[in-house]
């Protein structure tokens, strides 16, 4: 079986390198303690940090700093206007350049090792004070070591004492048996975790009764990799005031910080975390997930050959009350009745714009030359009200919201898979379809560009993270971060997800960050490793390269969202058997193939993509899963006419197979969609339209899809 990156020692040897807030160096505003920090390291690169934190009594008002490496290149950065080409220069944005007493900032960058070893060089800088932080991998850490030691009165016997975790003092656990573990309203370790780390992560006690085991579980070979500069920048008042076993765990400790791939996140308590076994707590009680999507304002499309409007993008809640057909629906009669259901948490996509509440697709009577269908009843002012006001109505009725930025434009959609996205699209020659939008872009590849990168997504997450704020709610569950990024590999996708991660919890410590996977293939034809070359996965479902690049994301903020979908959204070669077996989407339609859903055949990729991630505690929802139970009926006329041979439920068959895995996997998922204007799935809501046969009851809803609403049940219950 695939295992990630094992969280044990590794992660608590880098945490207490950079523990530095307890160091000491004056009391002026430019007291500050400066570190360079290694996150993630990989054979030819790593991701770094460099940390301030303010030591002294009065407020720092921006700041600068430099460092410079032997062999290493920075390849690129975030939160930083970073200058320089080896020496490197760094100042603050604006955002990040007051720093109070006690706080830290930081800003990360990725690092190309030019066929060396990582390096941790010093950062330099009057923010960093006289000293700069020369003695900020030693000093600080043997005197916020020293004094943990010294101050701690819990006695050395495994049964109440405290684990020094990224330097803090965490309670041990009495109920879990590894990891985090998470008790009365706060994080703790495990009792196993704890009694199996040398001192200080290991219970502490009064200095006299470190244990002499600890002094001999340093390696000696590591011992003496602790470079001299590191060992003679030690203070000898601290120094001599460190038992021996201590002063051997850190040098141990500095040394393996230094060589080792880590995590530097420091975990906090907050309102949304994840257990030890990787179910989701709400205020530290589990809390089940049971979710729907329920889309619209990240943009619909219009036609190309729309009376009005045509080939625009609206931005605008679908709520089956049109203004051509007043039906009385409002959104407080939907979340009443979806909560009878059973549903309490909604994914709500959105785009950059839908942010924007200047942004003419989301404003206006349709027929005085706006955009809106919804009957004046529900018609929002602008999407970005819309959006806040969704909120607010859901967290009255007690739901949880997961807020997705779906796309780097409303007009492009789905079809993305990055942030700067450029046609040519995937869907570019798709049978009988309208909405190809080969001519918009976000990266400045088509005549209609709406720009979009790396800089303006981060400070959307942040806009996204301060709702809770400034809205007054406390039910924004998580942050999915980008929809289905399918056009990056594994290693550039979690280098940018951990930069969401950064972004996000600047502003907000209590979310969730929210990461899809990536695709099989990107579209300068790039293969991305997916396993078996048998299981194609979706857009977003692809987890296979977390096994050899971990996310450094603490696990207890960390959800991941993999999207896989049936036949009605894609037909995959792995639905297909004997002369079929390599065909796939219209060309397997064209050649009048049968589709097979075999759950012994399916299970695998699922499995191997994902799957496996599940087994080893990481919180798991399903971003989008669903399907047209009538398929291929109820479609497109095109798609009818490639797949009329096939006369099962097939995506029903599948949809089962795929609820029946997640049972047994104990996965939770949002279901695509609970509004039914989907073309491809349909919705939990049935629809008064019919493609070729009732084009008129476009938007009008009916009842609930027992079909669809029976499958939730039986996952919800586990049956």
């Amino acid at each position: 079986m695939l295992t990630a990156n094992p969280k044990g020692l590794s992660l608590a040897v880098a945490a207490l390198s950079v523990g530095i807030a307890a160091a000491g160096y004056g009391n002026s505003a430019e007291a500050a303690v400066c570190s360079h920090v290694i996150s993630n390291e990989w054979n030819s690169g790593y991701t770094a940090a460099i940390r301030i934190t303010n030591d002294g009594n009065t407020a720092i008002n921006g700041w600068n700093v430099s460092w410079q490496y032997n062999a290493n290149r920075v390849t690129s950065s975030w939160n930083a206007n970073l200058s320089g080409s080896n020496p490197y220069s760094a100042t603050n944005l604006g955002w990040n350049g007051s720093i109070q007493p006690g706080q830290t900032v930081e800003f990360g960058f990725q690092v190309n090792k030019n066929g060396g070893s990582a390096e941790n060089p010093t950062v330099n800088g009057a923010v960093c004070g006289s000293n700069g932080n020369q003695s900020s991998a030693a000093s600080s850490t043997v005197s916020s070591v020293a004094s943990s030691v010294a101050s701690s009165s819990s006695p050395n016997n495994n049964t109440g004492g405290q684990c020094n975790w990224y330097g803090t003092l965490y309670p041990l656990c009495t109920s879990t048996q590894s990891g985090w573990g998470w008790e009365q309203n706060r994080s703790c370790i495990s009792l196993s975790t704890c009694s199996s780390q040398p001192a200080p992560y290991g219970p502490v006690g009064n200095s006299s009764s470190a244990p002499s085991s600890v002094a001999s579980s340093a390696p000696s070979s590591v011992a003496s990799s602790a470079p001299s500069s590191v060992a003679s920048s030690a203070p000898s008042s601290v120094a001599s005031s460190a038992p021996s076993s201590v002063a051997s765990s850190v040098a141990s400790s500095v040394a393996s910080s230094v060589a080792s791939s880590v995590s530097s996140s420091t975990p906090t308590s907050g309102r949304w975390r994840v257990d030890s076994t990787g179910k989701i707590t709400k205020n530290g009680s589990i809390f089940p997930v049971q979710c729907g999507a329920w889309f619209g304002l990240e943009g619909q499309h219009e036609p190309t050959d729309a009376e009005n409007n045509p080939g625009g993008a609206p931005m605008e809640l679908y709520v089956g009350n049109m203004w051509w057909a007043d039906t009385g629906r409002d959104m407080q009669q939907t979340m009443t009745e979806i909560k009878n259901v059973g549903i309490n948490v909604l994914r709500i996509p959105i785009a950059p714009q839908t942010l924007d509440p200047t942004d003419p697709q989301g404003i206006g009577d349709i027929r005085s030359g706006g955009v809106l269908k919804n009957h004046e009843s529900v018609r929002q002012t602008n999407a970005r009200q819309a959006l806040e006001d969704f909120i607010k109505l859901a967290d009255q009725n007690d739901l949880e919201v997961i807020i997705d930025i779906h796309s780097c434009s409303n007009y492009v959609g789905w079809r993305a898979g990055r942030l700067d996205a450029n046609p040519p699209y995937a869907d570019a020659t798709r049978e009988g379809y309208d909405f190809t939008r080969e001519e918009y872009s976000c990266g400045g590849g088509a005549p209609n560009d709406d720009p979009y990168n790396e800089q303006l997504w981060l400070e959307d997450l942040r806009t996204i993270a301060g709702f809770e704020q400034s809205l007054g709610v406390d039910n924004i569950l998580g942050i999915d971060i980008f929809n289905e990024p399918w056009d990056y590999t594994w290693d550039e996708w979690a280098t940018l997800a951990e930069s969401a991660y950064q972004a996000i919890n600047e502003v907000n410590q209590n979310v969730l960050i929210v990461v899809e996977g990536v695709g099989s293939a990107k579209s300068d034809g790039t293969d991305v490793a997916h396993g078996s070359m048998d299981y194609n996965p979706n857009w977003g479902e692809n987890f296979f390269g977390f096994a050899e690049r971990p996310l450094n994301i603490p696990k207890e903020r960390l959800v991941l969202s993999p999207h896989t979908y049936g036949p009605s959204v894609f037909v995959q070669r792995h639905f297909m058997t004997g002369e079929c077996a390599e065909l796939e989407g219209d060309e397997a339609g064209n050649a009048d193939c049968q589709i097979t859903i075999d759950p012994a055949k399916l299970e695998p990729g699922w499995q191997e993509h994902f799957g496996y991630l599940r087994d080893q505690g990481y919180a798991m929802i399903i971003g989008e899963f669903g399907g047209n139970m009538d398929w291929p009926q109820n479609t497109r006329a095109a798609e009818q006419e490639m797949w009329g041979h096939i006369t099962t439920n097939v995506d029903q068959q599948w949809q089962n197979a795929f609820v029946d895995y997640m049972i047994e996997k104990d996965i939770e998922a949002c279901y695509w969609s609970i509004n039914p204007e989907s073309a491809d799935t349909g919705g939990l809501y049935e629809h008064s339209y019919v493609p070729d046969v009732n084009e008129s009851g476009w938007g009008t809803w009916l009842n609930f899809d027992s079909r669809k609403t029976s499958l939730l049940q039986r996952l919800w219950n586990g049956n």
